[in-house]
């Protein structure tokens, strides 16, 4: 039972976790587990993506992000926790690695728990990303102080070392976000761009299926009227070829009486 009640997760005690690493990062990470199994750690960076999707899922439907509207709010939702879950992993591989470069002596799971707890900072970050270019690097650069803090207070690596090593990726990860952000937006009003010509293209066209239309049943009016007209003129002719042919009938008859006298 004893064995059990250790192994089991607090989630609880995951808001407090949370709070402690934002407000207090070299306290915490002093103090932090370095072992205790990867569950904890990993439910803990789902709860962050959960509470970061929805953070996330706002702000997309209120048009506060590059790509917004529900649809991209509710993707959001779902692909957030996904995204820190399978990341805890791949970050930790490779923060384990630059920590064993550096002359770090801890395992790969103290590395994955470091990475873990720094995702309290998922819900900072993506509250800052509605800052055009300058919030996502404010993000790193905010992530990068807790790395640091985490490679002095965990693993033993000098501050000034831990600074140079982890400023240099975070400058690198800063360009790259700032061009993506700069070609996103570039997409995005080309995007906008082709759906406003798109639009004025069917609305152009529907209006000129109209014009269309219009001009077929005033062809259609005007045929119709010809017909009307031409028939009415083939009855007068008609009546007048009869009233000649009678005419004509009666001149004959007359002619005729006149011989027989």
């Amino acid at each position: 039972m004893e064995g059990q009640q250790k192994k089991s997760i607090d989630f609880a005690a995951m808001p407090q976790t949370a709070i402690k690493v934002v407000t207090s990062p070299a306290a915490f990470f002093r103090d932090m587990q370095k072992t205790g199994g990867f569950v904890e750690p990993l439910v803990f960076m789902v709860i962050m993506g959960v509470i970061s999707g929805i953070i996330q899922a706002v702000l997309s439907i209120l048009h506060l992000n590059v790509i917004g509207g529900i649809g991209a709010g509710i993707s959001t939702l779902i692909f957030m926790p996904i995204a820190l879950a399978v990341f805890g992993f791949i970050g930790a591989g490779i923060a384990f690695v630059i920590w064993k470069v550096m002359g770090s002596q801890e395992s790969f799971e103290t590395a994955y728990r470091c990475v873990a707890y720094t995702t309290a900072l998922s819900p900072i970050t993506t509250v800052l990303g509605v800052i055009p270019y300058l919030g996502s690097a404010l993000g790193i650069l905010l992530g990068t102080y807790y790395i640091v803090i985490a490679s002095v207070e965990v693993h033993k690596i000098a501050l000034k070392k831990a600074w140079t090593v982890f400023g240099i990726i975070a400058a690198v990860f800063i360009l790259i976000n700032i061009s993506g952000q700069f070609a996103a937006r570039k997409l995005s009003r080309e995007a906008e761009q082709l759906q406003k010509q798109m639009e004025e293209t069917a609305t152009q066209m529907q209006e000129n299926i109209e014009a269309s239309q219009k001009a077929a049943e005033e062809a259609a009016k005007a045929a119709e009227s010809m017909n009307e007209e031409m028939q009415k003129n083939q009855e007068l002719q008609s009546e007048e070829m009869k009233k000649a042919a009678d005419e004509m009938q009666k001149q004959l008859d007359e002619m005729k009486k006149r011989k027989t006298r």
